[in-house]
């Protein structure tokens, strides 16, 4: 029978990830962009930016057509990937891809379980743990669906990452917590993504209660949008996730027709730098 909690093994970059984040005594910074956003060749420089700059681990957005937890900027970036040709077989491609150079940053596919779905679990899977993937995030699978890819992937060696929202209360997270592993992602506002600015003292002690049911880092996430609020969000949590400020930033960087720029990959590593000088400071300003 499955163990329910997985080995340490299993999410290998992403413990490591955190561990080092502590023994610098800051949180850990995880950074959301889309796979193939503007194309896949400027996705992939992206990508291998990431690390260089600060990022921790990397959330990698899986394009998908309906994206119903996502605000209109990453819903613009999925719309940006399909068009140039961005598919599910290319997202995995684009982790092997990266994988060749760097095989020390936590890699965790962001996305919808539609598009694993007609991939087919089994062969997505085992694709996946090829290619180098350490974890993922499905935000339409609850715990009660758990047969259909959580504990497949825990099998398969993948982390299966779970969010937990402000109204997730103490009766609700043993459920959602009982097969998580790597992180727990901590939505700090209720709605789509890009919404809203948290408010940093209630996301401070919701970390701090959901930390009372597991041993798991909490990462923070949704509407950190500069170096200030990372800031903020660091003093409080083991990890803070930025998302719709980088797809933002690249947006900015396109040229009238959407198309990438000499400023594309520039503009999102220049925003990482100033994100993980920020939670950095937190660190520094704790220790002091």
């Amino acid at each position: 029978m499955m163990k329910q909690v997985p080995d340490i093994s299993m999410t290998d970059r992403i413990s490591a990830a955190f561990a080092r984040a502590r023994a610098e005594r800051r949180a850990a910074l995880v950074t959301y962009v889309m796979a193939g956003d503007p194309d896949q060749e400027t996705g992939r420089a992206i990508l291998a930016a990431l690390p260089e700059a600060g990022a921790d681990v990397v959330e990698l957005g899986m394009a998908f057509t309906d994206p119903m937890a996502d605000g209109p900027s990453i819903q613009a970036a999925g719309l940006r990937a399909l068009a140039a040709g961005q598919s599910l077989k290319k997202t995995l491609a684009d982790v092997a891809a990266f994988r060749r150079t760097n095989d020390r940053t936590a890699i965790v596919l962001m996305g919808y379980f539609n598009p694993i779905y007609v991939y087919g679990v089994d062969r997505f899977l085992a694709d996946a743990k090829a290619a180098g993937v350490d974890g993922l995030i499905v935000v339409d699978l609850p715990p009660e669906e758990d047969e259909e890819l959580c504990l497949p992937a825990l099998r398969a060696g993948i982390a299966f990452i779970r969010l937990a929202t402000p109204t997730t209360d103490d009766r609700r997270l043993p459920t959602v917590l009982k097969n998580t592993a790597g992180f727990v992602y901590y939505v700090s506002i209720t709605g789509i993504t890009g919404a809203a600015t948290p408010n940093f003292d209630a996301t401070a002690a919701a970390v701090a209660r959901i930390k009372k049911h597991t041993a798991l880092p909490v990462v923070v996430g949704f509407g950190v949008k500069n170096a200030v609020h990372a800031a903020a969000v660091a003093r409080g949590a083991d990890g803070v996730a930025v998302g719709t400020a980088l797809v933002e930033a690249l947006r900015a960087s396109l040229d009238a027709d959407g198309k990438a720029t000499e400023k594309t990959v520039p503009a999102v590593a220049g925003l990482v730098r100033e994100l993980a000088e920020g939670v950095r400071s937190a660190a520094k300003a704790d220790v002091a």
